[in-house]
């Protein structure tokens, strides 16, 4: 099967896209179409053994439309572009089209109502001997308004006569139909004026129906504009992704820097980043050091120390330092361009719930018609003029438009997954945001979801005669040849501690107990229980203390010399910051929260009670993880899963929602239905909360809409006329239609102001520590990298100075740039300048150019 993406032009409305996806779903091998009204695109997957690109654009244009793909195979895709320039030609037109309208709107009103307000007209109006200028200045005035509207009947007669009516054909219907009348009026004044009929005549000025015509489709247009810049608003997320995006990127070409589009950037070039500046393209730093910024992208606030060897991510902004990275993934391939696509294709995916709406507008424009046809022809009956039922039969065709049903859903689920991205949470489908509100049990992987995946040192118990520091030195040096985990971090903590690591000789590990070293002449030893009670160490109370540490879930390593204990430390797999303050929201939220680890019981039963945690499966397979979702499922449980790793793979694609920790592995967050990329669980509650707000703005803006149509339509009908007098003008119902449409997406735009909500003091505090650690970590990263550049030094190599005279000159051009101080060697024809701020190596150049010498080269030295 092929998935392929279509641009779709002409349509409209809910039923546009309805019958355009049913055309292209009633082709022999033809999987799944769905249709994005918003974007104006379709996603067809089909088998293209059985089917061409050829064959899917001839059936929408069938259908009534037009398409094209959106790239050729083969070709490479174009780079994305910002959802406001789609729209921007679009708004443009209908500036144009409302500038028209009005201004000619505008006379054409005062000349056919004026005078029911009492405000003076010509003299040339009055009187029937004038009708015929009275009526032909508001037929000509009509005209340019139907002219530039005229997308309206071109649409609208062509699926009418395709027997799939949309929205288009209502306006066009009822605006004809004032036209016609009102035209078949100037015709009856003329035949009265020519017999000496002045009645006949002036029977008809009062029902010419030129400014209802007018009217229409110059209000509808309005209500599009508007509703058109408010979609353009409902992609703001994907907008701002795009602006991040660095359009150049510094790379090292023959051991030059140049400047090159971003789009030229293979893997494996070597790309400089200064500070202030965007990261271009994902990539590993491979010299320098910095703070990043990758707010944008993983929605974390706080700047991540980059190191070398560390992944740096496209459209992350260098806080400080200067660093030197290595290209690892470009173009569709980088972090920025996958979170953009899934983005784009969850907004253009369809909730169950937006089937309703579309079952509903299948039917409804054909429902429409009839119900005006019948209105009319029951106003006739009944003897009312011709002209009243013709109003009514207007009226029910121009207020019963589809749009506000067609943009219920698809606004929302936008706005939605948009929202989501901005928090770092990408949702890549309408299925999986709707389904995530009704999420009753979430299931927790440990390892890397609850815990942070990988050991470190959480307690330092030194024997009598020695303390922390002693310990640690001694351990991590015993330790430092061994490549074992729990190993790792104890050198790690020692190197955090900027402890000196002591000489080791005579290595030896002793399988299933632990290592033994000789250090300063003297045999000592790592290890476990077992192994210092066969070397016959005394441990005294230490032999409680690790017990105590075991039963806390931790692993406890001794630590001697000969039989004398030096001391044991403690390691475990820490538990993230946050973990319990997103599991007791969780709870507060009326959600089941279990932990499933195929860790032993003993670790996960300390977890446990650590978390508050009602439910713990431990000691599971990775094959089992499957079942135990499948197993919860079935006793009725609507399962949400959330994990890193591989094995966790079946179990995310099991169940109902499965959620992806973003640091885990691509074969994770291949099979999960949402990505955290903060590897944060808060987001799982922030997630969940996101789902229930759009779910009720979706059937908010259904209610309203279905609200509105069943009020609207049988008051244009004339239903309440014979009891309570009440009859809608054309005119009112135009006005009502597009505001309804505005209405819906104004109340989907009220999901931009979504912020997670926590409840309780745990989760509070969470985000009072991340805002307080957001507003103090800039400055730090910023004072630290300010240190490095205040002692980074260049030196150039300068051609053309001959005596002290050309040196001085160099030495003082250099010294009039900020933040420079330059020490020129005659002999060696270099400089060697010091920088204490950003001077970028083109500043230095042109420096000593317009001094009168050339630069052949400039290099960083230490």
């Amino acid at each position: 099967m092929t998935t392929q993406k279509f641009n779709v032009t002409g349509m409209t409305c809910a039923s546009c896209s309805s019958h355009v996806e049913k055309a292209v779903q009633k082709l022999d091998g033809v999987e799944s179409a769905s249709v994005n009204l918003l974007a104006n695109s379709m996603s067809v997957t089909f088998d293209g053994g059985k089917l061409s690109e050829a064959d899917i654009v001839e059936a929408v244009a069938k259908a009534g439309y037009g398409a094209s793909p959106a790239f050729q195979k083969g070709e490479k895709k174009p780079s994305p572009q910002s959802p406001a320039a789609h729209t921007a030609a679009e708004l443009k037109s209908m500036k144009l089209r409302l500038i028209v309208s009005f201004s000619c709107l505008i006379p054409l009103f005062y000349i056919s109502m004026g005078h029911m307000m009492g405000l003076p007209l010509p003299h040339f109006f009055h009187g029937t001997e004038n009708a015929m200028t009275f009526a032909l200045t508001q037929f000509l005035l009509t005209l340019p308004i139907l002219y530039v509207n005229r997308s309206y009947f071109e649409n609208g007669f062509k699926t009418l006569f395709r027997g799939a009516p949309t929205m288009d054909a209502l306006i066009a219907i009822g605006s004809s139909a004032a036209m016609v009348y009102g035209i078949f009026a100037i015709y009856q004044i003329g035949y009265g004026l020519g017999h000496g009929d002045m009645e006949l005549a002036a029977s008809y000025v009062m029902d010419l129906y030129f400014e209802s015509a007018a009217m229409i489709l110059a209000l509808i247009t309005l209500g599009k504009y508007l509703e058109t810049r408010s979609k353009g608003r409902t992609s703001d997320a994907i907008t701002k992704l795009l602006d991040l995006a660095p359009k150049t990127a510094t790379v090292l070409r023959n051991g030059e820097e140049v400047v090159i589009p971003v789009e030229e950037v293979v893997v494996g070039d070597t790309f400089l980043v200064r500070p202030g500046a965007s990261i271009p393209v994902d990539g590993v730093v491979e010299d320098g050091f910095s703070s990043v910024d990758e707010a944008a992208i993983t929605g974390e606030s706080i700047p991540v120390e980059k190191n070398s060897g560390d992944r740096v991510i496209a459209a992350t902004v260098n806080k400080g330092g200067f660093l030197t990275c290595r290209a690892t993934k470009v173009g569709d391939d980088t972090t920025l361009s996958q979170i953009i696509r899934l983005v784009e294709d969850a907004a253009g995916s369809k909730a169950p719930i937006a089937k309703m709406a579309d079952r509903v507008s299948a039917v409804f424009v054909p429902a429409v018609i009839g119900i005006a046809l019948v209105a009319t022809i029951v106003w006739l009956i009944l003897g009312y003029s011709f002209s009243f039922a013709l109003s009514i039969g207007i009226s029910v065709l121009v207020i019963s438009c589809p749009c506000a049903l067609g943009l219920a859903t698809p606004v929302a689920i936008m706005v939605g997954t948009g929202k989501g991205a901005e928090h770092g949470i990408l949702i890549k489908s309408a299925e999986a945001l709707e389904i995530a509100h009704t999420v009753k049990t979430v299931v927790l992987d440990k390892t890397g979801t609850i815990t942070e995946g990988k050991p470190s040192v959480t307690d330092i118990l030194p024997a009598e005669g020695f303390d922390e520091a002693q310990l640690l030195q001694i351990a991590a040096s015993l330790e430092k040849p061994s490549e074992h985990p729990l190993a790792e971090a104890i050198v790690e903590e020692a190197e955090r501690r900027s402890l000196r690591l002591l000489e080791v000789s005579g290595f030896a590990a002793i399988p299933g107990q632990g290592v033994e070293v000789t250090m300063e002449q003297t045999r000592r030893f790592a290890g476990n229980l077992k192994m210092m009670r066969e070397r016959g160490v005394s441990l005294g109370e230490f032999d409680a203390r690790a017990e105590a540490l075991a039963e806390d879930g931790k692993t406890p390593l001794f630590f001697a010399q000969d039989t004398q204990l030096l001391g044991v430390i403690a390691v475990a797999d820490t538990v993230k910051p946050t973990s319990a303050a997103a599991i007791g929201e969780l709870s507060e939220m009326g959600i089941d929260v279990v932990m499933l680890t195929g860790d032993n019981s003993r670790t996960a039963e300390a977890i446990r009670r650590r978390l508050g945690l009602k439910s713990v499966v431990a000691e599971v397979l990775p094959q089992d993880k499957e079942a135990k979702i499948a197993e919860l499922q079935q006793g009725g449980h609507r399962v949400a899963m959330v994990g890193d790793g591989i094995n966790d793979a079946p179990a995310l694609a099991r169940a109902d929602v499965g959620i992806a920790i973003g640091a885990g592995t691509d074969i994770a967050i291949e099979s999960a239905d949402i990505v955290l990329m903060r590897s944060d669980l808060l987001d799982v509650v922030s997630a969940i909360q996101l789902s229930r707000r759009v779910i009720t703005n979706i059937k908010e803006n259904l209610f309203w809409a279905f609200f509105y149509n069943s009020i609207g339509i049988p008051l244009a009908a004339g239903v309440f006329f014979t009891a309570l007098g009440w009859k809608l003008n054309p005119m009112f119902a135009a006005a009502a239609m597009s505001l309804s449409s505005v209405s819906v997406v104004s109340n989907a735009l009220r999901l931009k102001w979504f912020k997670p909500k926590y409840r309780t003091a745990l989760g509070q505090q969470a985000v009072a520590a991340a805002s307080a650690a957001a507003v103090t970590a800039c400055p730090v990263m910023v004072e630290e990298t300010q240190e490095r550049r205040e002692t980074m030094k260049k030196l150039m190599h300068i051609e053309g100075m001959s005596c002290g005279h050309c040196s001085a000159r160099v030495e003082k051009a250099l010294g009039a740039l900020d933040g420079v101080s330059a020490s020129v060697d005659l002999e060696a024809k270099t400089a060697t300048v010091t920088l204490s701020a950003a001077v970028s190596d083109e500043a230095l150049t042109a420096a000593v150019t317009e001094a009168g010498y050339t630069v052949t080269g400039i290099e960083e030295v230490a």
